[in-house]
């Protein structure tokens, strides 16, 4: 490019620079024609000739722009026509496989030799952390590559309609769960708290032995687990009269968690059962160990079951959480090319 160069000849180059070889000849005489048109007719109406080169190249905008156009290039990253299924397989990915990775690294590093509470939640932070960011790219990527070749256009097989939007459930279904819930915590609770009162075991003085570790009433932890479940029991029945609201559905997910995490702790402090009562019984010591374990991973199922309905709330903006499996059955509904039900 040299000093003689016009305001036209440099936005040109700016524009051709960016366009395929083959292209460059017709849409340089194309612009050049279209350019000097428009200045003749603004000098013609008394504009000063400068001042009018440089309102015809304003007025055309930015060259690579201009340059996006004459290719179909997109200028962004995801178009409006990916979007849409962009985002709702990414909230559906996000949703199943970061609670699942979270709680198989916990269960993991819990079960390792010397595990540490603070150990178990740096290393499931960090590979939450991973995951996500994988995710994100990985799905990104592929979007935009779909976006930028034509032979990869994402195009539904059939059109939406009305059979597509997910399955409520119904408001007596929900009272019919609400009631088999409150039965069954009532009864589990009335267990819970007058196991030590029950004769599974006897010591020599024909007292009865306390299948659960004495440590938890002694600490008040098991009259706090008592409490978050009925917590939880009462937040269900708010969430049967109340309308969604995000403060709620957190509240909810978060003393479910909590309840999920104490157990969980419990586990890995090896304080559920009772020494004494397994002696009596003629337990085996591997069988402590591996109820602890299996007390771990099924508190972390739990949590891992939770997030995805307090994320599926949120998206939703309802409590029609219904079970894992239709969760994750009305989600794959909305993507392309889901077959019809």
């Amino acid at each position: 490019m040299t000093t003689t160069e016009t305001l036209t000849d440099r936005y040109i180059h700016a524009v051709l620079r960016r366009l395929p070889e083959r292209q460059r000849p017709d849409i340089e005489r194309e612009l050049r024609a279209s350019i000097a048109d428009d200045i003749d007719g603004r000098v013609a109406a008394g504009a000063d000739p400068a001042a009018a080169e440089r309102e015809v190249l304003t007025q055309l905008g930015d060259p690579a722009r201009l340059a996006a156009g004459y290719t179909e290039s997109p200028l962004h990253l995801i178009g409006p026509a990916l979007f849409l299924d962009y985002v709702r397989l990414l909230k559906l990915i996000l949703a199943l496989a970061v609670p699942i990775t979270a709680a198989v690294v916990a269960v993991t590093e819990t079960l390792k030799t010397g595990a540490t509470v603070g150990g178990v939640i740096g290393a499931t932070i960090g590979v939450v952390i991973t995951t996500t960011v994988h995710i994100v790219f990985w799905t990104t990527l592929v979007f935009a590559i779909i976006e930028r070749t034509p032979g990869l256009r994402w195009t539904p097989l059939r059109p939406w309609t009305p059979d597509d939007l997910p399955e409520p459930q119904t408001r007596r279904q929900r009272f019919a769960d609400l009631v088999a819930e409150t039965v069954l915590v009532i009864l589990f609770g009335a267990f819970i708290l007058l196991m030590p009162v029950f004769r599974f075991q006897t010591d020599a003085n024909d007292n009865a032995i306390n299948p659960l570790s004495p440590w938890l009433w002694d600490t008040g932890v098991v009259y706090v687990f008592v409490a978050l479940m009925a917590a939880g029991l009462a937040l269900d029945y708010v969430k049967y009269y109340a309308p969604w609201s995000g403060g709620l559905a957190a509240l909810w997910g978060l003393v479910t968690i909590a309840s999920a995490g104490l157990l969980i702790w419990i586990g890995v402090q090896e304080r559920l059962l009772n020494p004494a009562f397994t002696q009596a019984a003629g337990w085996p010591e591997p069988v402590s160990e591996w109820i602890h374990k299996g007390l771990i991973i099924g508190a972390a199922l739990s949590v891992v079951v939770t997030v995805v309905q307090t994320v599926v709330s949120f998206v939703t903006r309802s409590w029609n959480r219904g079970d894992l499996g239709s969760l994750i059955q009305n989600a794959v509904r909305g993507l392309p090319g889901s077959p019809n039900r």
